[in-house]
């Protein structure tokens, strides 16, 4: 049998400078965003969709790991090669291709997500998924871990706009999932079971993406409230006025101050460190020009405070509060559990109230803001990691935080995936039978365990590794 140097010098024979076995380069594919670090023996990055098979081919015949890497902006350990092998950069294969007619997107697994937005609104067209990292994560990404963003309430999240996928088994056999139809029902829908498993199932190469009609206006209002349970209270009467934003951003009061040290900024004047919503209706003129007036008699109705701009120029200034919040948390701790649940509409008050209780139980600091559209909110649990008691504190506090979610009815992630960083709570989400069906797809679909091997299922506690202390470009500190 030949040893795994002998496999990688094969490899590097039939596929050339593809193959990268040099220190540098496997250093730099051994982390994600969780920047925990495990080295591969090589990286490859291909040049064509068909290399991707010949890589599977030998590895799958001599049990060589392979972990799938878009730009590695996954927080959850998701691209990180746990045991070594082979990591495939899927960087180079990002083609777009916008069919104005009928409203698609032919696009390569490494196609940046903002730039599969830019070519669609040059038709006049909307791809609406966006990751707050959507300058930099790719399409391959979104649709191994069935990305989100904040426009997912009103649009839905990527699972909802792919219309066929593209690549390769496992044995390195091209298969595809659909076609670039807006009906197809020819056989076992394979398709939605690629998106979502994290590349453990099978390695994207390539999708069709389903495109809606560019709004034609936007228009953006900030609300202020008296606390978080006012906050929620409140947005649930809108939403059963059924006004749908497009847009529905939650910032607790720690989310904000943080906001406002870090801008040098009061968000309203006199209200420091009140809890806000930030809303964007988008539409047609008229449609936009009567939900504005309803929105507004809402905020008039519910609000502490509230302002709308009048320009885009304003709205960009309303959203430097999102965008400055995560970053600015690092002043409450070196270290973070970002933990992004969904919680069921119903239970909004009931988790506001178990959040205040959590941060007095544990003496931590935990801001949380996220989309109230869909509950997908980003707790943010943060301590110092050389303190032995703020540790054990938070280990405790994200237990019983995905247990809370789970019991009202909610999810441990919403957009993330499980990766590394979630296996601790995936059996809490799920009944011992439900992850055996699981294992059982993992098992019939890559028999050999050689895509993304030792994710989801083996229980890692990533927060006991050592971070490395490098910076990326979509770090928000």
């Amino acid at each position: 049998m030949k040893t795994s140097a002998q496999v990688t010098a094969s490899l590097k024979r039939r596929l050339g400078a593809t193959v990268d076995v040099s220190e540098k380069g496997c250093w730099a594919a051994s982390f994600d965003s969780s920047k925990i670090s495990f080295l591969p023996e090589a990286v490859i990055t291909p040049r064509r969709e068909a290399d991707i098979g010949v890589v599977l081919e030998l590895a799958n015949r001599h049990r060589v790991p392979v972990t799938v890497r878009g730009r590695g902006t996954t927080l959850m350990g998701s691209a990180a090669p746990v045991r070594g092998g082979w990591v495939v950069d899927m960087r180079r294969l990002k083609k777009i291709a916008i069919d104005a007619d009928a409203g698609m997107a032919h696009v390569q697994a490494g196609a940046v997500t903002g730039a599969i937005q830019d070519a669609a609104a040059v038709h006049g067209w909307f791809y609406p998924p966006d990751p707050s990292s959507k300058a930099y994560c790719t399409i391959g990404g979104n649709i191994a871990c069935n990305a989100g963003g904040m426009h997912g309430g009103k649009y839905g999240v990527t699972r909802d706009f792919i219309i066929a996928l593209r690549g390769y088994l496992p044995t390195g056999e091209l298969v595809e999932w659909g076609t670039a139809t807006k009906k197809f029902a020819a056989g076992f829908n394979l398709r939605d079971l690629w998106i979502g498993s994290e590349g453990m199932l099978g390695i994207v190469t390539g999708a069709v993406l389903k495109l809606v009609p560019q709004p034609a206006t936007r228009w953006t209002l900030l609300t202020s409230f008296p606390d978080e349970t006012a906050a929620l209270t409140a947005i649930k009467t809108l939403f059963r006025a059924r006004v749908q934003p497009a847009i529905c951003e939650f910032l607790d009061r720690e989310s904000v101050l943080c906001a406002e040290r870090a801008t040098g900024k009061t968000v309203f004047p006199g209200q420091a460190g009140r809890p806000v919503i930030l809303l964007e209706l988008a539409g047609s003129v008229s449609e936009v020009d009567d939900l504005k007036l309803e929105v507004l008699a809402w905020a008039q109705a519910h609000a502490l405070g509230f302002r709308e701009a009048r320009s885009r120029e304003e709205a960009e200034e309303l959203w430097a509060v999102r965008r400055k919040c995560s970053g600015a948390m690092f002043e409450l701790g070196d270290a973070k559990l970002n933990e992004d649940i969904v919680v069921p509409m119903k239970n909004y008050e009931k988790f506001a109230r178990y959040l205040a209780g959590l941060k007095k139980k544990s003496g931590l600091h935990i801001p949380t803001f996220g989309h109230l559209a869909d509950g997908n909110l980003h707790v943010n649990i943060m301590y110092h990691r050389a303190d032995a008691k703020d540790t054990k504190a938070a280990e405790a506090a994200v237990q019983n935080l995905m247990e809370t979610v789970v019991r009202l009815g909610g999810a441990i992630s919403g957009e993330h995936g499980i990766g590394l960083a979630k296996t601790p709570f995936l059996r809490i989400q799920h009944s011992p039978a439900q992850v055996r069906a699981m294992q059982a797809v993992k098992k019939a679909l890559d028999p050999r365990d050689i895509l993304n091997p030792g994710k989801m299922f083996q229980e890692v506690r990533i927060w006991k590794y050592q971070k490395l202390q490098v910076h990326l470009p979509w770090d928000h500190k």
